[in-house]
């Protein structure tokens, strides 16, 4: 694992320890990856999702089961991720997302349609999705990326510009 996925792996471990612990039923958006791997290794119980199209299957975040949904860097590749936000069951929500970035286009892989970011979220928007999907923001934070010794305008930029930003929501109850 290179340094810089070490070093997101650490915040975003640091991030989830804060906010649930290991007695929680996390379902992660994804398919098992080397997080959820070291989520487990760190005692959480995690399921994960099984490849299907989050964005018209959504029986997995239906199981009442569940304590937390977690949603690591996943809503960018998604067509439309106000409706799984949505459905989820669960109560409670981490999600992170990479920031939008000024002066670089987004991410587009143009020979894998499951590699590209449809979104790469400003915060305020990032909020106002949460909020208009029933969930209300309790902590957020914002990371800057891993700090490589690269030479040229985008890394120096980027040494001073917010690329992740992570928060922890809790289901918003309807009023009666």
């Amino acid at each position: 694992m290179d340094k810089s996925t070490q070093w997101r792996y650490t915040k975003t471990m640091s991030f989830l320890s804060s906010h649930c612990d290991a007695s929680n039923k996390i379902l992660d958006l994804g398919t098992p990856n080397n997080l959820s791997k070291l989520m487990q290794k760190r005692g959480h119980q995690v399921i994960n999702t099984n490849g299907e199209n989050l964005d018209l299957d959504y029986s997995s975040v239906l199981d009442d089961s569940i304590d937390l949904v977690t949603a690591f860097e996943i809503f960018e590749h998604m067509l439309a991720p106000f409706n799984i936000l949505r459905k989820i069951k669960a109560n409670k929500l981490i999600a992170s997302v990479p920031l939008r970035l000024w002066f670089a286009s987004a991410y587009w892989n143009e020979k894998d349609d499951w590699d590209k970011h449809y979104h790469e979220f400003e915060i305020k928007q990032f909020n106002f999705l949460l909020e208009k999907s029933g969930w209300r923001i309790i902590k957020n934070e914002k990371w800057k990326p891993y700090k490589k010794i690269q030479f040229g305008i985008r890394p120096f930029l980027r040494m001073f510009t917010n690329r992740y930003y992570i928060v922890y929501c809790e289901r918003i109850k309807p009023s009666s």
